[in-house]
């Protein structure tokens, strides 16, 4: 049943109003993003790698002086360009490289699947490939990427700006699409401790393990956005937050805190 309301929703709903819904309760499937104000530092430049409908964009826009969006499907990123104008939205595949990718789109539609330059099912599009470091952003915060087994090769081509800026990293590490180990250890050698949250609160992952817990949680990948919205319980978790370790002598921190205000205050929230 919530297959069908998913696909009747998006066979009936005008994509503008579809994408406003989703990004109005994309905080109930996500806890990691209900919580972005706890954590997200303020001002600066906060980049949503893998925009999809904008649910992450909408929220940092309160928190952040500047949000970059990226994202390769043309129509989704039209979509979050006309919600959200004072957002720069990159219409690309962000990668470890500049060029062209082809980009696998869902065969029913964005709100039911998800496009991948990684996999080969869905209809094949040829789109622009960027990196983040060839953007020349300044003063990047904050960096969530979920590009469905691609993060790997994001990373990589943000190496530049995450070496200088040291942001905290949200990145979808997910066992059934690619091995966890190499983005693990290519974040620890920059000096990045990751967490989770599998409940409310984040634990550092070296006391939780992500590979156990997301084989035995992988039917609520098969189930539908509609499904997992009406019962977010339980969860699925593939967001790691990669948190900077102190530079220099301090004392390591066992939790991401909350950040205080940096730079200009927050925008007032918006209602789309």
């Amino acid at each position: 049943m919530a297959g069908t309301l998913s696909m009747t929703l998006r066979t009936r709903l005008p994509a503008g109003l579809m994408g406003a819904a989703i990004r109005a309760v994309y905080p109930r499937v996500e806890p990691e993003l209900a919580r972005l104000h706890s954590y997200a530092p303020r001002g600066g430049t906060a980049v949503d790698v893998g925009a999809w409908y904008g649910p992450w964009t909408r929220r940092l826009r309160r928190l952040a002086d500047r949000v970059v969006a990226l994202e390769p499907a043309a129509e989704l990123a039209e979509l979050v360009a006309e919600a959200y104008p004072d957002v720069r939205v990159v219409r690309a595949a962000a990668s470890d490289h500049a060029g062209t990718a082809t980009l696998h789109l869902p065969e029913g539609g964005a709100a039911v699947g998800t496009s991948s330059v990684e996999h080969g099912d869905g209809r094949p599009v040829l789109v622009p490939r960027v990196t983040v470091d060839g953007l020349e952003l300044t003063d990047v915060r904050f960096m969530k990427i979920d590009v469905e087994g691609h993060e790997l090769a994001v990373l990589r081509g943000a190496e530049r700006t995450i070496r200088r800026d040291a942001p905290l990293l949200l990145v979808e590490v997910e066992e059934r699409i690619q091995p966890v180990g190499p983005i693990l250890a290519l974040l620890r050698g920059w000096g990045y401790r990751p967490y989770v949250m599998p409940r409310g609160r984040w634990l550092p992952l070296d006391g939780f393990d992500l590979v156990a817990h997301q084989r035995a949680a992988v039917g609520r990948v098969r189930q539908s956005f509609a499904r997992r919205l009406v019962a977010p319980w339980p969860r699925y978790v593939n967001l790691v937050l990669f948190k900077p370790e102190p530079r220099g002598p301090a004392t390591r921190e066992h939790e991401p805190r909350e950040h205080e205000p940096r730079g200009p205050q927050a925008r007032a929230p918006e209602t789309r």
